[in-house]
């Protein structure tokens, strides 16, 4: 009887083995399974007297072959290498946007300034006007075009948060499940090696949407997420939301839901899907809409300022080409009230001051106090920027922009402060008639028809320049020109050093004065190249006395009584010099240069310097896709060395295992011709 027994253990033994083996083999491709082994126990042993004699076997467990380093190993390269293909999967669209000819600004850019030169050549040519005027429409579209593609991208990501986050949940909910049902089967002795693997399958998906750490406890598996925060907590799993962030309802924050209360953890979360697609607005999509939108404010502030200076083919002051940027449409974008405001709070204006010392930064603003005082920090670095009040009566002025506050305060408000982002939004083409480009400079000088000698002299130049967000002052400076001019510039006998008197005399004959009440008058060096500068008086609306200056050069030997007329120029010139002033913004450095040390950038370098900033980040993040695959490869494979089904292994087991079965066979099958041969014995 006792070899019957030790044959029927050892079927026993070999038909669980052979089970195992056919789980295993069926399971080759499901996720996440790890391979399972038939473990058996030598039986008991019986004294016979001269020693001690086996029992059999016994099968004492099916084990999970699993290693936990390597899953956790698993784990992590799966969350980098997710959120290394998300942050490349977005900044490669925005890369071969900006960088094509076709899309991207260098081409109409470049053409825009071409189309200037050639109407500089041909000032008076109807058609180089016209053709001008279709490119820098072409040029405000495709500000329009990237602008509209990337808030497009940005709903995406919004979209993508929302739908991640759900899945998040999801997966969250099962661990919280899985956690209960193992720990109940495990409280009854066993081992549920089935709901084992599909807890660690659920936390490897989980990591290839959020990055996620995994601590256990008690045989649970305790999710934290960002910083610390928990998703998964034994059988309770927290949910995870995308919605519009309280500080820009056009950007999506995700919060992690706990009972009674909620936390923002979208600048903690890193890894996986939702941190790649984080990373990149963070990294790269918003500080590039910034950089566009400064590229766009530049443009139009400087071009519009350049030809406000000059006068058009109808002999009038030259006007805006693009839209104002302080038009109350835009400056108001620039502002956004945080959503917990109190109801009644009103709002800041952000209006441009100096578009060459604007930076990309965002800026917080929160009310101190009831009384309407606020401070200001500029983001990221957190720098404070100084402390104000709503009923100052000068709006302060920070890096470019100033704000001013309309409507009720109250303490703890906040706002953001963004001055470029919409700026590529905003750039329309204003001007639609082609004679309203002012090509001239605004003054032309002439030399007198009775001159006598070999004095040259150079075209006027108005040095004081009209602030075109100034309309008061620019009106008083344009009719302050129009009733000074025009104006004779009188040279005088010549000393017998070579000195030579002149005097500064309006179309009547009598003296011009400057603001203080004094004729103009000076001296130049015969023979010698003489810049002079005429300060020429004016009372603005105010009543206040105020002067514009003029620049020429004489030189050579100008005789007693030779005059240098200083008048508008007239409609229909063929003056270009204002085209010419305009053409140098293509290379002058009108871009962070509000320090003046020439470190500043041209708008063509500063679009080079954004199309060069993403495509670097692009290709970073091909790189780090092609590490991270490496490194998520590597880990796979070491994990599948140990806990993954080898059909070659399982085959051969099977074999090992059908002898078994046939040999314990062949025991019982021993036993019972002993057992029949003793009974026909008795």
């Amino acid at each position: 009887m006792s070899l019957i027994s030790i044959g029927l253990s050892g079927l026993n033994a070999s038909s669980a083995a052979m089970t195992t083996i056919g789980n295993n083999t069926a399971n080759v491709d499901t996720l996440g399974y790890s391979r399972q082994q038939a473990m058996t126990t030598a039986g008991a042993q019986q004294s016979i007297g001269v020693g001690f004699i086996g029992t059999g076997t016994t099968l004492s467990d099916v084990r999970r072959i699993y290693n936990g380093f390597l899953d956790t190993q698993l784990q992590s390269s799966t969350s980098l290498n997710s959120d290394a293909t998300a942050y490349l999967g977005q900044a490669s669209k925005l890369d071969s946007m900006l960088s094509d000819s076709s899309t991207g600004i260098s081409t109409v850019l470049g053409n825009f300034f071409t189309k200037l030169g050639t109407l500089s050549q041909s000032p008076t040519d109807s058609a180089a006007r016209t053709n001008f005027l279709t490119s820098a429409s072409a040029l405000a579209a495709q500000f329009n075009s990237i602008s509209s593609q990337m808030k497009d991208q940005n709903a995406s990501i919004n979209n993508q948060l929302n739908t991640v986050a759900g899945q998040v949940n999801s997966l969250a909910s099962s661990i919280a499940s899985l956690n209960m049902q193992i720990t109940q089967a495990q409280a009854s002795g066993g081992t549920p090696n089935t709901l084992l693997d599909s807890r660690s399958e659920a936390v490897r998906q989980l990591n290839d949407l959020v990055g996620a750490k995994v601590v256990e406890t008690n045989g649970n598996y305790d999710i934290y997420i960002g910083t610390g925060q928990p998703l998964v907590t034994g059988s309770k799993a927290n949910t995870l939301t995308a919605s519009p962030s309280d500080s820009d309802p056009s950007v999506y924050s995700l919060k992690l839901n706990y009972q009674n209360s909620n936390v923002d953890v979208s600048s903690v979360v890193t890894g996986g899907t939702l941190g790649g697609l984080l990373r990149y607005r963070s990294d790269v999509l918003q500080p590039a809409a910034n950089e566009l939108g400064r590229l766009a404010l530049v443009a139009s502030d400087q071009i519009n300022t350049q030809l406000n200076q000059g006068v058009d083919a109808n002999g009038k002051f030259g006007t805006d080409l693009f839209t104002d940027i302080n038009d109350a449409s835009l400056t108001s974008l620039r502002s956004l009230a945080n959503k917990n405001n109190d109801s009644s709070s009103g709002n800041f204006a952000v209006s441009i001051t100096n578009s060459g010392a604007l930076t990309t930064n965002t800026y917080q603003v929160t009310l101190t106090d009831d009384a309407g005082g606020y401070s200001v920090k500029r983001q990221p670095d957190g720098k404070d920027m100084g402390s104000y009040s709503t009923s100052d009566t000068t709006a302060p002025v920070i890096d470019g922009f100033s704000l001013a506050f309309t409507g009720s305060s109250k303490k703890g408000d906040s706002f953001t402060i963004n001055p470029t982002k919409t700026g590529a939004d905003g750039i329309k083409t204003v001007l639609t008639d082609p004679k309203g480009v002012a090509v001239a400079a605004p003054l032309t000088g002439t030399a007198g028809a009775s001159n006598k000698s070999t004095g040259n002299y150079t075209q006027p130049v108005l040095n004081t320049q009209a602030d075109i967000y100034d309309t008061q002052g620019t009106t008083d400076l344009r009719n302050a020109l129009t009733g000074a001019t025009p104006m004779r510039l009188l040279m005088g006998d010549a000393a017998a050093d070579g000195s030579q008197s002149y005097s500064l005399l309006d179309s009547t004959g009598k003296a011009v004065k400057d603001k203080d009440g004094n004729a103009i008058t000076g001296t130049i060096v015969q023979g010698k190249s003489n810049d002079i500068s005429l300060n020429v008086g004016y009372i603005d609306t105010a009543g206040n006395s105020q002067s514009f200056s003029v620049g020429m050069t004489i030189s050579g030997s100008p005789t007693s009584g030779d005059t240098y007329s200083i008048a508008l120029t007239s409609a229909g010139s063929s003056d270009n010099r204002n085209a010419q002033s305009t053409l140098t913004l293509q290379t002058k450095q009108t871009i962070d240069s509000a320090a003046g040390n020439g470190t500043g950038m041209s708008l063509s370098g500063a679009n080079s310097n954004m199309i060069t900033t993403v495509g670097s980040k692009a290709s970073q993040a091909k790189d780090d896709v092609t590490a991270t695959t490496a490194v998520l490869g590597q880990a796979k494979t070491a994990r599948d060395s140990v806990s993954g089904v080898s059909l070659d292994e399982e085959a051969a087991n099977l074999v090992k295992y059908q002898q078994y079965y046939t040999a314990s066979s062949q025991i019982i099958k021993a036993a019972q011709a002993v057992f029949s041969t003793l009974i026909n014995s008795l």
